[in-house]
């Protein structure tokens, strides 16, 4: 199964921040179980909605050098994530990366999700910075770039 969370990019300043967002519909197939009475989508997917943000803009701040092999950013951390309010069915989550410390090989972003401007989640994401010998890979996720940044204006194009 693949857990594409984010629905769509509303701004990327590379280097800086990044904010995002993701429905919560009764589409969302986890909602049926998780929990009978009183859907709500998982603290592990809110995080990951936010995580897939975060290394959006670690990606579109390290690859921005065109002659060099793009390198992926992958999970390796998370770091104090508090939950303040559940996300259910029709909510709107608002996601805001703000880029961390960095280093050659690694970085962090700290992630805040809110729901009608009430918070529902804040961690800080680590990253490992890879390079990843797979043109189906990059392919794939320059794909997966263009369809979440296809509304920004101007538009953005991350390696």
């Amino acid at each position: 199964m693949r857990y594409f969370l984010l629905d769509k990019v509303t701004e990327l300043v590379p280097g800086e921040r990044a904010r995002g967002l993701k429905c919560v519909t009764l589409t969302d197939e986890v909602l049926h179980d998780h929990f009978p009475d009183f859907p709500v989508l998982p603290g592990v997917l809110v995080v990951e909605a936010a995580a897939q943000l975060a290394g959006l803009l670690i990606e579109a701040t390290e690859n921005r050098d065109e002659s060099v092999e793009p390198r992926r950013a992958v999970l390796v951390q998370i770091q104090r994530a508090k939950f303040h309010k559940p996300a259910q069915p029709s909510d709107r989550l608002e996601i805001v990366a703000t880029l961390g410390p960095t280093l050659d090989s690694a970085a962090q972003a700290n992630v805040e999700v809110t729901i009608d401007g009430e918070l529902c989640c804040r961690a800080t994401i680590t990253f490992m910075l890879q390079s990843i010998d797979s043109p189906r890979l990059h392919e794939k996720r320059r794909e997966l770039y263009r369809l979440w940044l296809r509304d920004l204006q101007p538009p953005v194009v991350v390696r």
